[in-house]
């Protein structure tokens, strides 16, 4: 199936920047809450599983959207047509970024190129999920 309407890198940037303010002030105002600091000096925070959960389970159930996303009038679909679900976020969200972290950052420079400048903007993780992301709303059924 082709990606149509795909969303290109600086409304993506920007949804992602708008999800990470979500997520940062979430996070921050429990872990105040919690353990009465904004910041905890433990290398691993439980709430930091806040983040994942939200990219990943919100697509699932919100068609394809996150708050940043909805914001800018973009969603994840699966390039089959297919809604969203959890086995497809945990690759995007989980295996991309391993990617990421075992090329030391290399695959997501690479992500960004392609992004920018691929006709359908797919990136690493979209390729790994078999998802790409466009302006096209969901289908009223």
């Amino acid at each position: 199936m082709e990606c149509k309407n795909s969303a290109g890198f600086w409304i993506r940037l920007g949804a992602g920047f708008v999800d990470g303010l979500i997520i940062a002030a979430v996070t921050a105002i429990l872990s105040n809450l919690i353990y009465g600091e904004y910041i905890t000096e433990n290398f691993f925070n439980p709430l930091d599983l806040l983040g994942n959960l939200y990219m990943i389970i919100l697509p699932v159930i919100w068609y394809g959207y996150t708050i940043g996303k909805w914001v800018a009038g973009i969603r994840i679909v699966r390039v089959d047509g297919q809604r969203t679900g959890i086995g497809t976020m945990l690759l995007r969200e989980l295996i991309g970024p391993l990617i990421y972290a075992l090329t030391f950052g290399i695959a997501l420079i690479v992500s960004i190129f392609m992004v920018a400048l691929r006709e359908d903007s797919r990136s690493i993780h979209d390729f790994v999920a078999g998802t790409y992301v466009t302006h096209d709303p969901p289908e009223k059924k």
